[in-house]
């Protein structure tokens, strides 16, 4: 029994272990649909907070999936090294200038705060970020860039040329000191300054010692080669919600340089396909975050069209746990995010995943349990599908046992690699068998 309010109610799961699978209908129906028809992409957009951005556990349902649906893509991405915090494995990031960057959980601000969650972005050009694609089952044919109102602020390319440049160049010579020499005398001698022979041997004082040598810029030319890297830009489209590339041949690698039109320069996120039908899985995670984190920035709504998901999937409630909120105005947030994603005309199935067990300040996180009993109790009247993750690894009863299993790790709130792989693993069974299910009754 659950009580939600004055009333109990009971909830009983059917044997594919997802509640009210019956809200994921549409979803699965696209599924089957492409199993025998192979001409289309299916995306799955997973928002979270912390459990999330690591894609430990979605990665691992990323790979169930694909293997069994088709793998279309890596989907969604994002710098997170250039955010200075930790992503996923997949894919890696550099760049030879810092950027600036703010995440949703901080106090709101006016920055670009979008898709990703957290804002990224520089001030001025000069900068090369380079996007190497660590897993070779997601090299891409094509890829999307995500920035605010869709602005034209970034190139693409795979390639540079170098261009050879003529130019000239001051004639340099050394001179050894002579006793008794002055610099002032061999500035002289040069007919170039004494500040120009202090500043190109460094010296800090007119003090010269005889014997050592001085390098002199004279005022002579001489004429240089210079050879400069240029980066090829390729042919960028724009839709509505993006600018893309689409290339014929599969790539790992491709470097975004700025747009020569642009003069500031903010990154919401990339997207990678391929040319093939199947399934996309698309991981959102912020550390620390909370509904009303997202709630606060309209941007990531309207930026999530960007991802034409046909099924949405939440895991958040660890960190409105630690801040104690009543059960009553987590749903409230809970609600107030679906909302948001309803006004922009996003109206596809919905799956929450209730929190993860913990412990909080090394004491039973009721909070957790609390939330997990609303969401399932609110789930048919809402609309949306649940699987329960909190009861899947015990409840509080069970999390000593996940810590003895090495499931958990030492803050008993993050899960180790093995434990969050273990979690995709059994969110990935269950989907599969309330697909089964739902073929089966038609």
């Amino acid at each position: 029994m659950i009580h939600n309010g004055d009333t109990a109610t009971t909830v009983s799961f059917s044997e594919d272990q997802i509640y009210n699978a019956k809200a994921l209908g549409s979803f699965f129906q696209k599924l089957q649909n492409n199993e025998s028809q192979n001409n289309r992409r299916i995306n799955i957009v997973h928002i979270g907070d912390s459990h999330i951005q690591s894609d430990l556990m979605t990665n691992e349902i990323r790979k169930k999936l694909q293997l069994k649906f088709g793998n279309a893509g890596r989907g969604f991405i994002f710098p997170y090294q250039l955010a200075k915090t930790n992503g996923s494995y997949n894919e890696r990031f550099r760049s030879n200038r810092t950027w600036e960057s703010y995440r949703n959980i901080y106090p709101f601000r006016n920055n670009p705060v979008g898709l990703s969650g957290i804002a990224l972005w520089r001030d001025n050009g000069g900068f090369v970020v380079e996007l190497n694609v660590k897993d070779p089952a997601y090299k891409f044919n094509s890829i999307r860039v995500i920035t605010p109102q869709n602005q034209d602020m970034f190139d693409l390319a795979t390639s540079s040329k170098t261009n050879v440049i003529q130019t000239t160049e001051r004639k340099i010579i050394t001179h050894k000191i002579k006793k008794g020499e002055a610099l002032s005398t061999i500035a002289d001698k040069y007919n170039v300054s004494v500040l120009e022979i202090k500043r190109q041997n460094r010296l800090k004082s007119n003090s010269i010692r005889a014997g050592r040598t001085l390098k002199i810029a004279t005022n002579e030319t001489r004429p240089k080669t210079v050879s400069v890297s240029e980066f090829v830009s390729l042919e960028v489209k724009s839709d509505s919600n993006s600018h893309y590339y689409n290339s014929e041949k599969a790539l790992d690698r491709i470097f975004l340089i700025p747009n020569k039109t642009a003069s500031n320069f903010e990154l919401n996120g990339l997207v990678l396909e391929k040319d093939t039908a199947g399934l996309i899985y698309s991981s959102i995670g912020v550390n620390g975050a909370k509904f009303s984190d997202y709630n606060k920035y309209p941007l990531f709504f309207e930026q999530l069209k960007a991802l034409h998901p046909d099924v949405l999937v939440f895991s958040l409630g660890t960190n409105e746990s630690y801040e104690k909120l009543e059960s009553d105005h987590y749903i409230k947030e809970l609600r107030s995010f679906i909302a948001n994603i309803k006004a922009q005309k996003i109206d596809v199935p919905i799956l929450v995943m209730t929190p993860p067990p913990s412990l909080l300040r090394k004491k039973p996180n009721t909070y957790i349990h609390d939330y997990a009993r609303q969401i399932l109790a609110i789930a048919e009247k809402d609309d949306f599908a649940v699987w329960d993750l909190y009861e899947e690894f015990g409840g509080m009863e069970g999390i000593r046992k996940l810590r003895v299993q090495g499931l958990i790790g030492p803050d008993w709130v993050h899960y180790s690699k093995k434990g969050y792989e273990k979690q995709g693993k059994l969110f990935s069974e269950a989907l599969l068998k309330a697909y089964d299910n739902f073929k089966s009754k038609k």
